[in-house]
């Protein structure tokens, strides 16, 4: 099954806020092992949403593209088996 679709999103650094170009998302928290459970998040009509494991707050920015963030560096890539 693809991985495809739905953008993950980490906040290792601890960011009170994370502009997305996406309004649904799953959010994992940290970077495994120290990942929370992987929550889909909707932002439906409005323009942020904030994780309820985390509590992390994602702001969608329609000017950002496919895993840009701002800060960057906090979409996550699963690893691609070997």
């Amino acid at each position: 099954m693809a991985d495809v679709g739905v953008p993950h999103f980490q906040n290792d650094i601890g960011a009170p806020s994370i502009r997305i170009g996406a309004k649904e998302l799953m959010c994992i928290g940290a970077n495994p092992p120290f990942d929370h459970p992987h929550v889909f998040l909707d932002m439906g009509d409005d323009n942020e949403i904030i994780c309820g494991y985390c509590s992390t707050l994602f702001k969608y920015d329609p000017s950002l593209h496919g895993s840009e963030t701002v800060p960057p560096g906090c979409a996550y890539e699963t690893p691609k088996a070997a």
